[in-house]
């Protein structure tokens, strides 16, 4: 049976979206985020040494990292679904988002949320994240333009990846300026399993 070790409000949530597209059983392990530091538990260190989620057991094996256990689940119980064959044209596209998502597109995100600690005394840094921001989404709103994925005609595995770092960028107000990207999440949002993934998981809100 598939465990996904789950933080509430993290990229956890991206991995029972997964779970739910495949149509694949599993099992929550729930882990809450500290009310001061709001920072994960001690208690996900015995799962994983880096204490970080989303972990996933699989029988004898334990996949952390987002994109890792994405391209694992898929891989190991449907590859043709979510994913494009590797002779076609799509799946250069495929592997550039995968990765995109967190080696690049959360940069402007990750920097936003902890100069905004800062206060005043972050202000020093604000025209470069603004300029990072403007370049990554501006980038990406462009690339999706008016279609519905980001490959090809159906969902893979790259608009699961994709999905947390615009989410995450529209809780800090980041996405105001890129319509393409406000509609995508809009329409990901009402599917199903998506909100499946949200009952199972528990309160979603990146605002907070």
């Amino acid at each position: 049976m598939i465990t996904v070790h789950h933080l509430n409000n993290s990229r956890s949530q991206r991995i029972l979206w997964l779970l739910e597209e495949l149509g694949l059983d599993y099992d929550i392990a729930s882990y809450q985020r500290d009310a001061t530091t709001n920072l994960a538990p001690e208690s996900l260190k015995k799962v994983h040494p880096l204490g970080k989620s989303p972990v996933v057991t699989d029988g004898k094996h334990t996949v952390a990292e987002s994109g890792a256990i994405v391209e694992y689940l898929i891989r190991k119980y449907s590859r043709d679904k979510l994913m494009p064959a590797e002779e076609s044209q799509d799946f250069a596209p495929y592997l550039h988002w995968m990765h995109y998502a967190e080696g690049s597109a959360m940069l402007p995100v990750m920097l936003s949320l902890y100069v905004m600690r800062l206060g005043e005394a972050g202000a020093p840094l604000h025209p470069r994240i603004e300029s990072e921001t403007k370049n990554h989404f501006g980038y990406v709103n462009e690339a999706l333009g008016n279609k519905e994925f980001f490959v090809g005609n159906n969902l893979t595995g790259a608009d699961i990846q994709m999905s947390f770092p615009l989410e995450a960028a529209k809780s800090l107000g980041l996405l105001a300026n890129f319509s393409n990207l406000t509609r995508y999440l809009a329409n990901i949002h009402e599917r199903p399993a998506y909100k499946r993934g949200v009952e199972r998981g528990g309160q979603y809100d990146l605002g907070k």
